[in-house]
């Protein structure tokens, strides 16, 4: 068996993707809450207030928020081991910054953890996507060191609030989109300094290590890991300058992993911040918290790899970052544009697991595309089971030709949800088609696609089935 027995399968989401009810039972705004709908290929906008007349997608999402007990109960008929969520900050902390927490929120994520473990799902609980309180505005949002102590209180309210029922927590979600995406990051404008995101960078460091050490301090059962956005990427040519090129880009993400993995900045990102005359915010005591804080596991999204080399100049551009001055011929690409490339998935696991020797966990990885319902009500997705089914192949031969320790996989998003690049709900993810469409409109129904069939039997079969078509038996199943 090449997958191992207590392998985490399962699927990941996030609060302000899914839950709607944005001000519902003393939720307060965050970041996510203030981005209206792309329109025409535009980048989504973010606003100071929210104006009646815009479409912010989070405001609604797919309602989880009223449909959790049906939507878990999907999860589990397809037996999820894990299901990766997040709590809002919002929802505890409504301001980031308030004395107490907010009950009605504690209640809401006690009857979601509950029902997960009542299924005999493990909570996989990040404990910031992309949801930035806005009160925490009056700190300058992460470049204030206030806002690393009012998360550390939120964490800890969590950790505490939670002790014995979740172990498994990521403190930031994909931390290194500071660098290409700091608005979702961390509530900095596109268009921040580098400085300004290099501080808030270093803040949300020193928050992630305390919270590491006071889990453990809370319970020793818990493992808490690091979540990286995956930027992998290959060479141009072998052209000196492009080895170099693509190396210095590497450089440019993988400090960050750098810093939770090792506990110290390495000495090229400090050769760096020098010349750009870049002074950390460091206080006394720090370099102990981050080394003290170091993380158990790597986390990490896959969904491409980019080409690099000597025109890539600086942090990526573009959607997801798409933008580096060279495509790759030899791979497809999904209708959004994204270079599909499974064989890179098990490159990437080689990269991580041998530069930092810790366990690791795909945590996001999936294909968006546009759905049909045909007219007896099923949506027949090949193009998603192939995709999935190809990289779950290389996350086999990581394992068994390898030898790198995979904790698990959890899909994103098993279930439609909002994009968090575009705000649409057209670029589907799920296993789970949602009736919404991209302005909201909708019955809001759960239907199964021919993926959910397949993943079921992934799972249950513990990977075996990847090396059979089961096409047929999931046909079968869909018709039942």
């Amino acid at each position: 068996m090449v997958f191992p027995k207590n392998f985490l399968w399962g699927g990941a989401t996030s609060a302000a993707q899914i839950e709607g009810a944005y001000n519902k039972d003393g939720k307060g705004l965050s970041t996510a809450d203030l981005m209206t709908l792309a329109e025409e290929g535009s980048p989504r906008e973010i606003t100071d207030t929210v104006e009646e007349e815009r479409f912010y997608p989070t405001h609604q999402a797919i309602n989880h928020y009223d449909h959790f007990e049906e939507d878990i109960a999907l999860f589990a008929e397809m037996g999820f081991k894990v299901y990766r969520l997040s709590f809002a900050w919002t929802r505890i902390f409504p301001n980031g910054y308030d004395a107490e927490p907010n009950e009605k929120g504690l209640a809401f994520y006690d009857k979601i953890i509950d029902l997960c473990l009542s299924y005999g799902i493990e909570p996989l609980v990040t404990l910031q996507h992309f949801d930035t309180p806005i009160g925490l505005k009056k700190f300058n949002f992460w470049i204030g060191r206030e806002t690393s102590d009012y998360f550390v209180k939120y964490a800890q309210t969590m950790l505490q609030h939670f002790k014995g029922r979740v172990r498994y927590w990521l403190t930031f979600n994909e931390i290194n989109n500071m660098s290409t995406m700091p608005w979702n990051a961390g509530g900095l404008s596109i268009d921040a300094s580098e400085e300004d995101k290099m501080i808030a960078a270093y803040h949300q460091f020193i928050a992630s290590a305390k919270v590491v050490k006071l889990a453990h301090e809370i319970d020793g059962n818990n493992l808490i890991g690091m979540m990286y956005n995956g930027h992998f990427s290959y060479p141009n040519s072998s052209h000196p300058m492009d080895i170099q090129g693509n190396e210095d880009f590497q450089k440019l993400m993988m400090f960050y992993a750098d810093v939770q993995v090792r506990g110290e900045y390495p000495k090229y990102k400090l050769k760096e911040l020098e010349r750009l005359k870049i002074k950390l915010p460091i206080v006394e005591g720090d370099k102990s918290i981050l080394k003290e804080g170091t993380v158990d596991f790597i986390s990490f999204s896959y969904y491409l790899t980019h080409v690099c080399g000597r025109l890539t100049k600086g942090i990526l551009k573009g959607l997801n970052g798409l933008e580096t001055g060279y495509q790759n011929p030899y791979l497809e690409r999904s209708e959004w544009g994204w270079p599909i490339n499974p064989q890179g998935l098990r490159f990437a696991l080689n990269a991580l697991y041998y530069r930092y020797e810790i366990p690791l966990m795909i945590v996001e990885n999936g294909l968006g595309a546009r759905d049909e319902i045909t007219r007896d009500g099923r949506i027949h997705d090949d193009y998603r089971i192939d995709y999935v089914q190809r990289h779950l192949l290389e996350i086999e031969k990581a394992i068994d030709l390898d030898g790198i320790p995979v904790m698990g996989y959890t899909s994103w998003g098993p279930i439609d949800l909002i994009s968090a690049s575009t705000g649409e709900m057209n670029k589907r993810y799920g296993f789970i088609y949602v009736d919404v469409d991209d302005r909201g409109n909708g019955s809001y129904k759960r239907f199964k696609k021919d993926s959910f069939y397949w993943y079921k039997e992934v799972i249950a079969s513990n990977g075996k089935t990847l090396h059979s078509n089961s096409k047929d038996k999931i046909l079968f199943e869909s018709l039942k």
